[in-house]
């Protein structure tokens, strides 16, 4: 699709922050036309004022209730149209202005100084149209590779969990069929989660049940050497988490940390409330120096938990993770409300 023929981008001038930019850009044009005018005066700067901030504010007005309408129009035409809307809002106003100055007499309507005007006005909207257009397609493409780099780290899901669940399956389909099953339901959850819309806000009990259904497909795999211990606190039913998070960070514990022990272990799970903001500690026993696999595994699993935080949250959320003692902590951290917008 050509520049041209895309949908017309309408500044959102509806919200307190465009409007504030408004008033400022409109403030500052009144100091240079007044600065640079052949008259300074606190008068010419009081009715400058008047007349620049009654036309910005009226054509950013008039722009956000037609935005609805503005956004099915083409790029060039949305723009022209907005531009022309501007125009004329400067013309009306001028020739009130001009009539509101000789106090309504029957004299000549002053065209040079309307056609001032309405350079001007052409010359600043024509700015402030590319300047805010260009800024909401900026935030448009951040927000798509927000989307885009979210839904790439959320989708990786590790190629020894899919082919060793694939094996489970095989070998309890002739002996346990109705085991068999459940582990593909369970399989088929997992995966629908990791192909979920990215940056996806889901309650704590959504995860946790991903959670619970990964860990019975690790439990045929290991048996008794795997033991999970739940410590949850009540949440109020408005508390959110990232779609898989919680669940990389067990598959995690499990691997490096059950699976290399021949006696296995046990991985506790703690979500826990605090104030505004949600803690969920994981804690796995570390496996003997000689049966640990490389680590490059663990590290990119952390990374790849710690980056969809700081997309979603920014420097509000954490995730600390660490050899303590005998055992492996990860705590991460994050506001129960707070995500970006996608």
């Amino acid at each position: 699709m050509s520049a041209a023929t895309q949908p017309f981008v309408v500044p959102d001038l509806c919200n307190v922050t465009a409007v504030t930019l408004v008033v400022l850009f409109a403030q500052l044009l009144v100091l240079v036309l007044w600065v640079t005018g052949t008259e300074v005066t606190w008068l010419r700067f009081a009715l400058l004022s008047l007349f620049v901030q009654w036309v910005s504010l009226s054509s950013a007005g008039l722009l956000c209730a037609l935005r609805g309408w503005l956004a099915r129009l083409q790029t060039v035409a949305g723009a022209v149209v907005a531009f022309l809307l501007v125009l004329l809002i400067t013309f009306v106003e001028g020739i009130f202005a001009d009539r509101l100055l000789v106090q309504f007499a029957p004299v000549p309507v002053d065209w040079p100084r309307i056609g001032v005007m309405l350079l001007v006005a052409a010359i600043i909207s024509g700015l402030a149209l590319r300047y805010f257009h260009v800024q909401q397609r900026l935030r448009a493409k951040e927000q798509s590779e927000l989307q885009a780099r979210l839904q790439a780290l959320q989708s990786r899901i590790r190629p020894h969990f899919l082919f060793n669940s694939m094996n489970i399956i095989a070998s309890l389909i002739a002996v346990d069929p109705e085991t068999a099953e459940t582990v593909v339901e369970d399989l088929s959850e997992l995966f629908r989660a990791s192909l979920n819309e990215a940056g996806n806000q889901v309650s704590v009990a959504t995860e946790l049940d991903l959670c619970e259904r990964y860990v019975r497909i690790e439990s045929l795999r290991l048996g008794d050497r795997l033991c999970v211990e739940w410590d949850v606190d009540p949440l109020p039913e408005s508390a959110r988490i990232p779609l898989l998070t919680v669940q990389p960070l067990l598959e995690n514990a499990i691997y490096h940390g059950i699976q290399p022990r021949a006696e296995g272990g046990t991985v506790s799970v703690g979500v826990h409330c605090e104030n505004d903001s949600l803690r969920i500690e994981i804690t796995n026993p570390l496996a003997p120096a000689d049966a640990r696999s490389d680590t490059q595994g663990n590290r990119m699993a952390l990374e790849n938990i710690r980056s969809r935080l700081n997309v979603l949250f920014g420097d509000a959320a954490e995730l600390r993770a660490g050899a303590e003692g005998d055992c492996f902590r990860t705590i991460m951290r994050f506001p129960l409300h707070g995500a970006r917008q996608l």
